[in-house]
């Protein structure tokens, strides 16, 4: 047995029985716009936010969502559902700023901010209107009296309580604020990786959306940030440690901003992808309800432009936190085992190094070396090869490789037969299959150790060859950023034997983007 159907009368009158409020609240907002006498309230917003939650459960489970009379009322519901959440972030953040004590940015957020404002009230505006015009035409009753003013009004008296709550004492605080700095500066780097670099232009748009923004991703980064804010309250609101480093709560108010900049970019995105955008959802026959490029400008110039600055300059404050609770300490990890501190290598450890702002040196046989800098990584190089011919010169004598005599003519060859011995015992790693020595000029007057030798540092220039090395270099500098250090030596350097590049493990994948 199928299921039963209801009328559209029955139904009509259910669905005013219970949208008196909502259609009251929409009603005093198309007023309040039309006589341009008021402006959104968090109050009307959260009205309009559980009314619209609670009349869109309704509809969906009778299907309204699938059926054409009532499908653009169910429209205009979730519409004023995402937009009054939307509006409701927005006016948190108007309010919240000062007490954020946000670092200064280049573009002006309060101006950014009752912009975006304007524009969430206006699309509203539209969404009530064309609710209130639905809901006439489905003979649902809408209620005569408009509530005053009053009723959604926000007056606010100046002044906070006062903050007299104990305060808590943390044994390590050290370890608390590098845990939250260190966190931040990881989730900041994923973030601003995954969101578009600068402005982006009207033709990129679509793309944009399709690819580096999305609901998806959006989502999945508030949620990280929300994860954040947690760890910050949970450790250390109200806690000694907070009153003692003002910098604290500066990065709390830079985590929150960003978590709720978030919010507003995944709605925005949400209403693009499923309602505005070419490839959305779309009620036959109704006008849309946001100009899509307007929505998407909203979006990437506000939400998504703010939160890339945002984080940057918390970036720098974190850096600065770090440096004071550093911890020195020093490690020793093997050399990379491909060519030493080449373009791979030596590009991620200056890029771990700057990612954390701290000071980190590497010694080589009483050379130091900055870290921060791959040319000065580079260098390093020049002993470590002149350490592989030594060892491997003392290793051919030592397996006995080479004869007391041989003819000259056989050099070539015997040339070969010490290198493919080399490689059968793993000192030797050749990359050139079949290796080639024609180039090679038989020095009559050499000993035959040092032209083997030699031709071996020339195929080891050229790229042919590499020679295996257990040598280690150490690093000086802050504990935390050796341990990365340590797990990245760990994983050869991002490649194997033979310069393929490898995947890196999670703790690490800041480094790839």
């Amino acid at each position: 047995m199928g299921p039963v159907s209801i009328s559209y009368e029955e139904f009509s009158r259910l669905v005013g029985r219970r949208t008196q409020t909502l259609l009251k609240a929409a009603s005093f907002l198309v007023m309040q716009h039309q006589n341009h006498a008021g402006r959104l309230t968090r109050p009307l917003l959260g009205e309009l936010l559980a009314q619209s939650t609670q009349t869109e459960e309704l509809l969906d489970s009778y299907g309204a969502r699938n059926n054409s009379q009532w499908a653009g009322f169910r429209s205009m519901t979730a519409a004023i559902k995402l937009y009054s959440n939307v509006g409701y972030e927005l006016l948190h953040i108007q309010h919240a700023t000062p007490a954020y004590r946000l670092l200064p940015v280049e573009q002006d957020f309060i101006i950014g901010t009752q912009n975006a404002i304007a524009f969430v009230e206006d699309i509203l505006y539209r969404a009530t209107e064309r609710l209130l015009q639905e809901a006439a035409w489905l003979h649902v009753p809408i209620p005569h009296s408009i509530p005053m003013q009053e009723i959604y009004a926000e007056s606010l008296p100046m002044g906070r309580l006062p903050h007299d709550l104990a305060i808590r004492k943390l044994e390590t605080v050290s370890n608390t604020v590098t845990l939250l700095a260190t966190a931040f500066l990881n989730l900041a780097a994923e973030c601003k990786q995954a969101l578009p670099k600068g402005l982006v232009a009207s033709r990129e748009y679509h793309y944009e959306m399709t690819g580096p923004i999305s609901e998806e991703k959006l989502r999945s980064l508030e949620l990280r940030f929300h994860n954040l804010q947690s760890l910050y309250d949970t450790y250390v609101s109200t806690t000694e440690t907070e009153v003692l480093d003002k910098d604290l709560p500066v990065l709390r108010g830079h985590i929150s901003v960003v978590l709720h900049l978030l919010r507003t970019a995944r709605d925005f995105a949400h209403y693009y992808e499923r309602h505005a955008g070419p490839t959305s959802l779309h009620v036959p026959g109704s006008k849309k309800l946001v100009e899509p490029e307007k929505l998407l400008d909203t979006l990437l110039h506000y939400s998504i432009c703010f939160v890339g600055e945002y984080l940057t300059c918390a970036e720098l404050l974190c850096q600065n936190m770090l440096r004071r609770y550093t911890e020195n300490t020093r490690i020793e990890v093997r050399v990379p085992p491909y060519r030493g501190f080449h373009v791979r290598p030596s590009t991620l450890i200056s890029k771990l190094v700057l990612h954390y702002g701290s000071d980190v040196r590497m010694e080589l046989e009483g050379e130091s070396y900055d870290a921060r800098s791959p040319l000065e990584l580079f260098r390093a190089n020049e002993k470590i090869n002149a350490q592989k011919r030594r060892s491997l010169a003392t290793e051919i004598i030592r397996l006995g490789l080479v004869p007391a005599q041989v003819n000259s003519s056989d050099t070539k060859t015997l040339i070969r037969s010490v290198i493919m011995t080399l490689a059968d015992y793993g000192k030797v790693i050749i990359y050139e299959q079949p290796l080639k020595l024609d180039d090679m000029t038989i020095q009559q007057d050499a000993k035959l150790i040092e032209q083997i030798t030699d031709e071996i540092a020339k195929l080891l220039v050229m790229g042919k060859i590499d020679i295996a090395t257990e040598m280690k270099v150490a690093f000086f500098g802050d504990k935390r950023v050796l341990e990365d250090i340590r797990l990245l030596a760990e994983c050869g350097y991002g490649e194997d034997n033979f310069g393929n590049n490898i995947p890196l493990p999670e703790r690490l994948k800041y480094l790839r983007q």
